[in-house]
This record gives structure tokens, C-alpha cells and sequence, in this order.
């Protein structure tokens, strides 16, 4: 995982591509002009990649039923936990630079529901959620809650305050509740009664809506869910940004597979920018031929409540490598972090809680490995297994406690009897280079193997966080890589990024170091960078402060020195 802040494709891709993300949209132009303005049935819309959202009745029902799904985003130390709402990102958002209404209809309400309307996506960091822009209505009772977000930086980015919050009480909990924006405005009512009149600037400036429905404590149906404008207003509905991305026959992964074809060029790649953002996108789709899903895949996203699984927005992205033939390494099942409050506290004190707890493990690898089987390239199987000061000494988490320090044994063996195809992988940071670290990764590896596992390689991460210490040299690199072919295994350059403290010349310089290193080892079959463009790249600072990395390979669309020097170093 990267430190809190955030095959090879040919021609034919651009088709498919295209084709595929309008199947995830689920939508081409389903305007219906009236004589009051456009009108959207946003029940008929498609709500299949939204966690929690289930459609009543079948999949042609007139209804929809929302259901708590429990996700958070628990902090590095296990604190925390952040809620994670889902928003219906690869299915249909709006398009509306004008005035526009929404209006709901809520049902058999058992606890809490909420509609929140986006500006944008909500940015997901390892650690922390960036909420956006945009309006959260939730009813609880006769409760209503109206909270607007100016997108403004938060004092606390895992505590979001809005910047306007207000209680009102709706006479009919049943009674269809609407929004009408006019202007800088917006008129909250329910039935024909107006709750209340919110001033909301600039709030939907980006003239997107991104929708989302869920419930923290209970469930709930929509039995009507339209969005209108008044007549000349623009409105029409959309799908993801990617839509109109295709692969290049001059990217990066074309120009790797020249000289080797079966090496593979990756970024980790998140739902959300892929399906809003077109610069995004198209450097996505356009360069790399494999895609680690940077959260989508971790325990707290699969599996937020005990036995509950939530697979819909990894199935996305999973979908998307699919069709254009891009390979996909999962990330990650064994891991001290990014795991549900459940699964860190699984009690292990006694033989008989160790099985218990055990039952409960292997049954969240079997059926997390099983739904992906036959999806992935590879996977990480172990992640992160060392403790977090560089040392060589497991870490004790939940894997560890359950079935001692030869968890990796049970871990891969259970992979492997759900998918024999997958290759396996142990991924861990700090053992690019030789050393103690290092030594201590290739004998987990091999042990592993030995008694009973099926260990493919080892990812090395390659975070180079500063560049007087963190610097990778290409003779290291080169001994590390020599190293791990000696004892059969393959190898995995798998989170690269590099700061930018030193300036981009000497990114470039760093980040071509680890890459043509790394094509010259027949044991180092694919190079990964952790994330695609700096506009996604945020870190909560020493003192709490959201700040913004310079670490990737493009910077709000445009390449940086370091892609032009890794074109040099695969073109040579």
C-alpha cells in the first residue's frame, strides 16, 4: 500500500473500451423532454455498481432498496473509521449546468435514509475520505436533515463539517421529498410544502450531480426517483469520463511490449476518477496494460460487516480490465491494515476462539478469492507482513494471532484451493534494496513454499519518499532482482512513486532508474506506479493538514519529465 496521501493492449481496445464503459453507464441519452423541461426516471437508471442498492421487484422493478452497508475507512493504527457511503459512480450521474429538481420517494424506512447529491466523486485515500461538494439530505422519523458542503478544505479531513447544516421536520416521512435549485438557491419541500431555502453559492459549479443513496443504521425502498429542469435548463444524463478513452498505440505499455511482450506497464487506479475525470481516464486507458485496484480490493471495502460482502465497486473496475484485455493483480488479502473493525478484533485468546476465528478467516479468503477467480493475474496474497519500523519481525496482527507466524502457509494454500491460476505473490516495502528486510522477505517467501504454500514472487513497493534516503540505486536494484532469481522466484516493482522535493529532473532520474533496471531482469516481470496523476494524490501532514503530493506521472492531465523520461527508457 502507498503511505497515506493517496497484457499488452492493442489497437482493438479503443472499441471496446468505448463499448464496455457505456454497458457500466447503462445509459446512452435518456432525456425525456416534456412540456415542462427534461425529466429522468432515475429508477430506471442503472444502480448495479452501488453497494447497498438492490432493485425491488427483480431487475425490471419499479423500486429500489437500500440497505446499510457499514463502510468506513479505518486509519493506519486500527483508529478511526470514517463512513464511506457509496455513490453510484460507474452507473449514470447527471449533467446540469443549470437550475434542475430531484425528487424521492422514501419507504418502510427502518432506521435512517439518505439521497446525497455530489458536485463530484469523493476522493478515497488509504486512510481518509475527501468529501465534496454537493447536499445530504438524510430522514430519520420525522427528522430531516439538510447539510451543504462547499468543498472548502475540512480541519479535520476525516471529521467533514458542512458548511450548512440545518434540522426541519417533515409532516408525512412518506410524503415525496424534493429539491429544487434556482440559481445560487435551493428550496427544500416535502409533498407541497416548502422545509426550507438553503443558500448554496457555487456548490454544484463542476453542472454534474453524483447521486448516492444509503443508510448508516437500517434500509429503506425509493419507490420514485426523478430529476427534472424547467424548460431551456440543460439536463441529461451521463456515464463514466472513460467512455471516450482508448489505448494508444504509442503508450506505454505498447512501447514495453516491443522488447518484452509479456512484461506489463500498471498504476494502481481508483473507481472514482476513472469514471469523472477525462484526463484521468485517458492516461489511464492510454498507457498502462495493468491495473491494481488502490482500495477496492482491501478488506474493508469487500467485507465492511461480518459476513456481508460488498463487491460491486472492484467488480467495476475488474469489468473495465476485462474487456480491454488490461490484466488486473489484486490487492490485497493479508494485511494488519485496511481491515473492518470486525475482522481486527476477532478474539484469539483461547483454542476454541482461534478456531472460531479461523472458520471466519478462511471463509473471507475463500469467498473473496472465488468471486475474483479466473478475474486476476496475480494477487496479493500477504501485504505488508514485517513491522512498520523496517525491521525483519512479523507483524502480530489478526493473521498472525489466529494461526501464528505460518499464517502466509494457510493464507496461500487457501488462495490457491479457491483459484490454482492466480499467481501469488508477498508484497512488501523497503526490501528493494539488500539488506536484512530484504533477506527476511525472500525466507517468508521460501518457507512459505516449503511447507505447503505456492508463492510466486515478491512485490517491491519502491516508494521513494526522499530522495537522501529513500533513493533506489540501479546497482541495488539490480543485486535485489539477481537475488530473488536465485531462488526461483519472479518479482514485482509494485507501488513506484517518487517525490518531486528535489525537482522534477531528479524524479525523472529516479523513476527511469527502477524501471530500465527492472526491464533488464528477466525475474522482474512488471512495473506498477502507484496512482496516476498528482490531482489525486493527498496526505494528511504531521499536524493533521491535508496536503497535496507531486509523485506520479501526470500533474492535472499533463505529463511530467518523469513519463517522458520512462518513453526514453522503453523506447531504447
Amino acid at each position: 500500500m502507498a503511505a497515506p496521501r493517496t497484457h499488452p493492449v492493442e489497437p482493438w481496445l479503443v472499441g471496446v473500451t468505448v463499448g464496455l464503459l457505456l454497458a457500466l453507464a447503462g445509459c446512452t441519452s435518456t432525456d425525456a423532454p416534456t412540456e415542462r423541461g427534461t425529466v429522468v426516471d432515475l429508477l430506471q437508471q442503472d444502480w448495479g455498481h452501488v453497494p447497498g442498492v438492490v432493485p425491488e421487484g427483480g431487475a425490471d422493478g419499479g423500486a429500489l432498496r437500500v440497505s446499510a452497508t457499514g463502510r468506513s475507512i479505518v486509519e493506519q493504527d486500527g483508529g478511526g473509521g470514517q463512513p464511506d457511503p457509496p455513490v453510484n459512480l460507474a452507473g449514470t450521474h447527471l449533467v446540469a449546468a443549470d437550475d434542475f429538481s430531484l425528487s424521492a420517494s422514501f419507504t418502510d424506512v427502518t432506521a435512517d435514509a439518505t439521497l446525497a447529491v455530489h458536485d463530484s466523486p469523493p476522493v478515497i485515500a488509504d486512510e481518509f475520505r475527501i468529501e465534496p461538494a454537493g447536499l445530504q439530505l438524510t430522514l430519520d422519523g420525522e427528522d430531516l436533515r439538510i447539510a451543504v458542503f462547499d468543498g472548502s478544505p475540512q480541519q479535520d479531513v476525516t471529521d467533514p463539517q458542512p458548511a450548512y447544516d440545518e434540522h426541519v421536520t417533515v409532516p408525512d416521512p412518506e410524503a415525496e421529498l424534493s429539491v429544487h435549485r434556482s440559481g445560487d438557491d435551493l428550496a427544500v419541500a416535502s409533498g407541497s410544502e416548502t422545509l426550507s431555502s438553503v443558500p448554496l453559492g457555487d456548490v454544484f459549479g463542476s453542472g454534474e450531480l453524483w447521486l448516492g443513496l444509503s443508510s448508516e443504521e437500517g434500509s429503506f425502498s425509493v419507490r420514485s426517483f426523478t430529476a427534472a429542469a424547467p424548460g431551456g435548463a440543460h439536463l441529461a444524463t451521463a456515464g463514466p469520463a472513460a467512455t471516450d478513452a482508448g489505448s494508444s498505440p504509442r503508450g506505454l505499455q505498447a512501447l514495453a511490449a516491443r522488447s518484452r511482450p509479456d512484461f506489463l506497464v500498471g498504476a494502481a487506479v481508483a473507481l472514482g476518477p476513472l469514471v469523472s475525470d477525462a484526463d484521468y481516464a485517458d492516461s489511464f486507458v492510454g498507457e498502462f496494460g495493468a491495473l491494481t485496484p488502490e482500495n477496492a480490493m482491501k478488506p474493508q471495502a469487500l467485507s465492511p460487516r461480518p459476513g456481508e460482502y460488498t463487491f460491486e465497486e472492484a467488480d467495476a473496475l475488474l469489468d473495465l480490465a476485462e474487456s480491454g484485455g488490461i490484466a488486473v493483480h489484486g490487492h490485497t488479502i493479508a494485511f494488519s491494515e485496511a481491515m473492518p473493525r470486525w475482522m481486527r478484533e476477532l478474539p484469539a485468546d483461547s483454542a476454541e476462539e482461534r478456531r472460531a476465528s479461523a472458520a471466519v478467516l478462511l471463509d473471507y479468503v475463500t469467498t473473496v478469492v472465488t468471486h475474483f477467480r479466473g478475474r486476476l493475474d496475480s494477487l496479493d496474497v500477504v501485504n505488508e507482513p514485517f513491522d512498520v519500523d523496517q525491521g525483519t519481525t512479523l507483524q502480530e496482527n489478526v493473521w498472525h494471532r489466529v494461526f501464528g507466524p505460518t499464517y502466509p502457509v494457510v493464507v496461500s494454500q487457501a488462495v490457491h484451493d479457491a483459484d490454482p491460476a492466480v499467481r501469488q505473490f508477498i508484497n512488501e516495502n523497503g526490501a528493494d534494496v539488500p539488506g536484512p528486510r530484504q533477506d527476511a522477505l525472500l525466507r517468508l517467501a521460501l518457507d512459505t513454499n516449503e511447507q505447503g504454500g505456492h508463492i510466486d514472487g515478491v512485490g517491491l513497493q519502491s516508494h521513494v519518499y526522499d530522495l537522501d534516503t529513500d533513493a533506489i540505486s540501479a546497482d541495488d536494484l539490480a543485486t535485489t532482482l539477481d537475488a530473488v532469481e536465485d531462488v526461483g522466484l519472479v518479482a514485482r516493482i509494485s507501488e513506484n512513486d517518487v517525490t518531486d522535493a528535489e525537482g522534477r529532473d531528479a524524479q525523472a532520474e529516479q523513476y527511469a532508474t527502477v524501471l530500465a533496471t527492472c526491464l533488464r531482469s528477466q525475474a522482474c516481470v512488471s512495473w506498477t506506479t502507484w496512482g496516476v496523476d498528482d490531482r489525486y494524490d493527498w496526505f494528511v501532514d504531521d499536524d493533521g493538514g491535508l496536503q497535496q503530493g507531486h509523485d506520479f506521472l501526470f500533474s492535472d492531465g499533463r505529463p511530467t519529465p518523469a513519463y517522458a523520461a520512462l518513453r526514453e527508457v522503453l523506447a531504447d
